[in-house]
């Protein structure tokens, strides 16, 4: 009986599993190896760091899923693959033996080349470690309203405004403390969320600088120290809390165990979602780059990556030929501004308006809805 080994309960994942246990493949064994039981969606996680939406509400359960899917749920951290003996290695548990293997780890910033940033700053991914880190900073500005607290984030990418935007909004309307907290932004670059147009651009500038938020372009972080940063020309910054949200890269133990990847560590995959080194390996999500499409590392994709890649492993299974998946050219970019409002980037073309949000919101909670009747559905099995 072969043996279909999942690394990762990223998006890709997510919806691979639950269309799974709607029509499962027969004679197979499934298993998930993921480091937490709650896995996060990205898409709704700038609105539960503003306050809109609970940890439930944000979090898919990769044990009910599990269960609905038939697979068997492993909580440890792959560190490594055998390729040879076509070996899973864990940190906590025994190797697991795959047959067929698929990866969907998403990936986490770049902090390891800029001194003290390891130690000291706060990584925006893995998402669980970040959310620790921002609840205790929050009991913290509850607990002592009148202390003045400095945050840096470093990274003026979506990721970098969406999360200095809706970090100003909990701290400063839902805690009161606007008075005494300052948010800065550096970003290496010479505009704000270089992948969108200039509209974008502009108008996210306009509302950080609107609500108080310091915007520092084109200044490269050299050093991070538990109080402060320092940047390449001269500028320093006092920082209590650094929060890190720069470009991904992948894990090292992709790239040592043989897999093809490029510069950044991603893993090469074909259109199939293949490895182009190891085709009985898949890779969806971040974690994957395809060689034939630049696309860049947005849900929206992974997203989409799920059911073609579900029906692959269905294929292959089965001996049968595999289908290309082609990603789209263009997408809807929804960006949170903190305030119940959106914008949207749709390559040349930007607006704003609340309706967004609503629109952002119906679709977030759309997708989380696939994951919330499991267990009814379970028991009805």
């Amino acid at each position: 009986m072969p043996n279909l080994v999942l690394i990762g309960g990223g998006h890709s994942h997510a919806i691979a599993l639950k269309l799974f246990g709607l029509n499962p493949i027969p004679g197979i064994n499934l298993t998930l190896i993921n480091d937490v039981e709650q896995t996060p969606y990205s898409g709704m996680l700038p609105g539960h760091v503003a306050g809109f939406y609970s940890y439930e509400q944000t979090h898919i359960d990769l044990s009910s899923l599990s269960k609905f899917a038939h697979a068997k749920l492993l909580i440890d951290r792959a560190i490594g693959l055998n390729l040879e003996q076509n070996q899973v290695i864990c940190h906590h548990h025994s190797s697991i033996s795959f047959d067929y293997l698929s990866i969907d780890i998403g990936s986490t910033p770049t902090t390891i080349s800029v001194p003290g940033a390891k130690e000291y700053a706060i990584p925006a991914k893995p998402v669980p470690q970040f959310l620790v880190a921002w609840s205790k900073l929050l009991d913290i500005a509850k607990n002592n309203p009148e202390q003045s607290l400095k945050i840096a984030i470093v990274g003026g990418g979506a990721g970098g405004v969406e999360l200095a935007l809706n970090m100003y909004h909990r701290l400063g309307i839902e805690i009161g403390a606007a008075n005494n907290y300052q948010i800065n932004l550096i970003h290496r670059g010479n505009k704000l969320l270089a992948g969108h147009n200039n509209w974008i651009s502009q108008r996210l500038e306009k509302i950080l600088l609107k609500r108080g938020i310091k915007i520092y372009l084109q200044e490269t972080v050299e050093e991070v120290l538990p109080d402060k940063i320092r940047c390449q020309s001269g500028l320093t910054l006092e920082s209590d809390y650094t929060f890190w949200v720069t470009q991904a890269h992948a894990p090292d133990w992709l790239k040592k165990s043989g897999l093809a990847t490029n510069s950044q560590g991603f893993i090469l995959v074909k259109d199939t979602l293949q490895s182009v080194s190891h085709p009985h390996i898949f890779a969806a999500g971040d974690i994957a780059t395809m060689v034939n499409y630049d696309r860049p590392k947005a849900g929206v994709f992974a997203v989409r990556q799920g059911k073609p890649l579900l029906k692959n492993w269905h294929r292959i299974i089965a001996g049968e030929p595999l289908k290309p998946y082609i990603p789209q050219k263009k997408y809807l970019a929804l960006i949170g501004t903190g305030d119940k409002s959106a914008i949207a980037s749709w390559g040349s073309i930007g607006w704003q308006s609340p309706l967004l949000w609503y629109l952002k919101d119906y679709i977030d909670r759309k997708f989380m809805n696939r994951f919330s009747n499991l267990n009814t559905l379970i028991s009805n099995n």
